[in-house]
């Protein structure tokens, strides 16, 4: 499991950023903070793998924090999830070290894919002793441009698309709806509804209308 701690001062983002936590399988939050002396306190006696951090603290700043973090030399990974936009605070922030940067307010599905593929490269670079450069494009080149290598049209998401395939290889050719499948991957319907319709379009899927007696008629899908 890859342990991760908050750094939020606002105890309704900081509850709202543990639960999309714990619906991404392979991650164990160890700590919730709400300001830098606790941090500081705690990741000295706990070797961490992953922070989320705020930039807008209680008259301390996170970008700080991120430094304090290189000149200590401690080996965690950062990901900044803040209201700041600026594009000074961005690019220090990248500068220091940090490997992805979420402005809020943001949706799970962005949330996820920043922790997805921060696993992906955390265990491939863990196992590893060296790696091609083709390898190394795919774990660190942006979503867009993996996308394009691996044929998916733009707007969809490599990780989103797995999640829901794999979710639908699970259910042996039976049919499903949209809903079903919001509810199995926890990502909004009329998400799911369009990675469907895409899926359908690319020859994976059947679709089927019924017509019910009241309401409006119902799409279902099935594995070709």
């Amino acid at each position: 499991m890859i342990k991760v701690m908050i750094i939020e001062d606002d105890p309704m983002v900081r509850d709202i950023n543990s639960r999309f936590l714990k619906r991404i399988d392979g991650f164990k939050l160890y700590k919730a903070v709400g300001n830098l002396t606790e941090a500081k306190q705690f990741i000295k006696s706990k070797n961490l793998d992953l922070i989320l951090l705020d930039v807008f603290l209680p008259n301390e700043n996170g970008i700080d924090f991120l430094k304090w973090l290189r000149s200590e030399e401690i080996k965690t990974d950062v990901i900044l999830i803040t209201a700041d936009k600026t594009i000074e605070r961005v690019q220090e922030a990248f500068r220091y070290g940090a490997v992805d940067y979420l402005i809020k307010p943001f949706n799970f599905e962005r949330f996820k894919e920043s922790l997805v593929q921060f696993k992906e490269r955390y265990y491939e670079f863990k196992n590893i002793e060296e790696i091609e450069q083709s390898k190394l494009d795919k774990l660190i080149l942006n979503s867009e441009v993996i996308q394009k290598e691996e044929g998916l049209a733009k707007g969809f998401n490599k990780y989103t698309y797995k999640s829901l395939w794999d979710e639908i290889e699970k259910i042996n050719g039976e049919y499903f709806t949209s809903e079903d499948m919001s509810e199995r991957i926890k990502v909004a319907r009329v998400t799911v509804r369009r990675y469907l319709e895409y899926m359908e379009k690319e020859g994976h899927l059947e679709k089927i209308v019924e017509y019910g007696k009241v309401g409006r008629p119902q799409h279902k899908f099935r594995k070709l």
